[in-house]
Parts: C-alpha cells; structure tokens; sequence
C-alpha cells in the first residue's frame, strides 16, 4: 500500500470521543485550508460509524466555513431517524466552537426492483492515456507552475484525465472534462471504505470544470475558489481501488458561482455513483 492511501486511511479513521461524537485529523502540509473532500469523508466515517447492516445511499452537504488544518475537527453525529428501510443522520463539522460544516446522510436497505442507467461516454480506457509517471517525465515541464507542483506530490488518488490538454491551454469543444481516478494502493474489502474513499475524491476537480468552456483552470492564481454545497448519491457497488471514469461538466457559471455535476462509472460502463456541487469562484482583484 502506498504511504499516501495509508495517510489517507488514517486520516478517515477518525477517534470516537464519546457516543455520537468523533475527532478527526487533517494532514500537515502547506494548504492554508482543509480540503473539503477530507471533510466530506470524515463527516461520511462519523456517520457511518452510528449505522449497523446499511450503506449510504446519499449525502447533501454544505461548507459553512474554511477548515484550520492545524486543529482537530469535531464530528457531531445526531441520529435523526432509524426506519424499516431508510435511516438518517446529520452530521456537524466544529472547529474553534463553531460549526465549519454540516451534512445530511441517508442509509438504505438494499432491496431489488426495475433498474436502468446513463451510459458510459466512448473515452480511451486509462491504460492507453499517459500515465502519472508519463506526464511527470514528458508533459510535466510544459505545464503551468501550479499545476506541476500539484503533480508533483504524492496523493492517495491517482488521476488520468482523457482531455489532459486543457492544463496546456487548450479549450474543451462541449465544455466536458473526463477523468479516470483510483486510490493508489488496494483498500481494505469493507465497501464503507470505498465509498468514503470516493466521496473524499469526489470533491478533487468538479469545481474546476466551470472554466473548462473558458479554456482556464482552478490552478491559476487568477482565481480564488472554494466549495459551497456538494451532493453524492451512491447508486451500485464498486471499489475505489479499481479505475472509475468521473464524467463531469458544467450547465452555469454565474453570479460567481459555479455549477457542476458528474457521473462516476466503473470500468465495464457500470453507473455506480452521481455527483452535483456549486462552489464560489471569484476573479482576484488587484490591491489598490
């Protein structure tokens, strides 16, 4: 296993307290803020930690206020509803006596019935795209002072966008961004595992596709960004250690905000989960 999947693990194994009430650590790096999709994990862990013999089927969630990586974060969990098929938790993020993040999770017995699902856009498979070894080698020099340093870290997700381009400058013609991802190293069978794996992942690049049709991206310091509310709903078993095709796009940009949703596919076209975020994206102004 990879030392950036078993952080990553550790950082997800959060320190129960109390009943109901979980600690969680952030890594210490340089980023000023916590990541969101770390926040979006732990509060997923917190959640699933207070449910027996169910697996989430959906979480809605809101970013209140930016996280201090330098302190813990505590995970209140309130055990809203235990029905016959569906239970429900809300989850509090608080840091410094207030709350930096809140979410909602559904859980739900899992039953047969009609099914039907979107299918998996025609992109090369991740095997015939340039590898993470392939763009530090070749692609890595090229690119954009923000994005190699981003590159150049090791991370518990390993990425192989289809339209790579777009870090050079091009532009994306219908405004998609595709994106094989994977956890780095095997992950323990627990499929709760996988699915905290992925919504930690899921938050990675989604804002970043409301600039796709702009030929721009996150990664230069023109833009200041951050995560507003974020949804992921989980619709059939999968594991975050194998590839996963994230398919995104943008339908707005507007008022700041940027409006972005996706769907995650398994490698034989299988639909197993959808996403949906809106997040601030602000041009920065020059100091007078």
């Amino acid at each position: 296993m990879s030392s950036a999947v078993q952080d990553l693990l550790t950082i997800l194994d959060l320190e129960p307290l109390e009943a109901n009430l979980f600690r969680g650590r952030s890594p210490q790096d340089r980023w000023q803020r916590v990541f969101g999709g770390q926040v979006i994990g732990q509060a997923l862990v917190a959640a699933c930690r207070t449910v027996e013999n169910r697996q989430p089927h959906s979480l809605h969630a809101y970013f209140l206020l930016g996280g201090d990586p330098k302190v813990p974060i505590i995970y209140e969990v309130d055990r809203i509803r235990d029905g016959k098929s569906f239970t429900t938790r809300r989850v509090i993020a608080i840091q410094h006596g207030q709350a930096i993040f809140s979410m909602s999770v559904s859980f739900h017995n899992a039953e047969p019935g009609m099914t039907h699902q979107a299918r998996m856009p025609e992109v090369p498979a991740p095997d015939a795209l340039p590898s993470e070894a392939d763009i530090k080698a070749h692609l890595l020099p090229t690119m954009p002072e923000p994005v190699r340093r981003y590159y150049e870290r090791e991370r518990p997700i390993e990425l192989r966008p289809v339209e790579y381009g777009r870090y050079l400058g091009k532009k994306s013609e219908d405004g998609r961004f595709n994106v094989w991802i994977r956890a780095t190293g095997r992950l323990p069978d627990e499929p709760a595992i996988h699915q905290c794996v992925l919504a930690y992942a899921s938050d990675m690049m989604l804002l970043d596709t409301a600039l796709v049709p702009h030929g721009r991206t996150l990664f230069e310091k023109d833009f200041m960004a951050a995560s507003l509310d974020h949804a992921l709903w989980f619709h059939r078993p999968f594991r975050a250690d194998d590839w996963l095709l994230y398919a995104q796009e943008s339908p707005n940009l507007a008022g700041g905000r940027g409006f972005g949703r996706g769907l995650i596919y398994a490698r034989d076209g299988t639909l197993v989960a959808s996403v949906a975020q809106e997040g601030l994206i602000r041009l920065r102004r020059d100091e007078p």
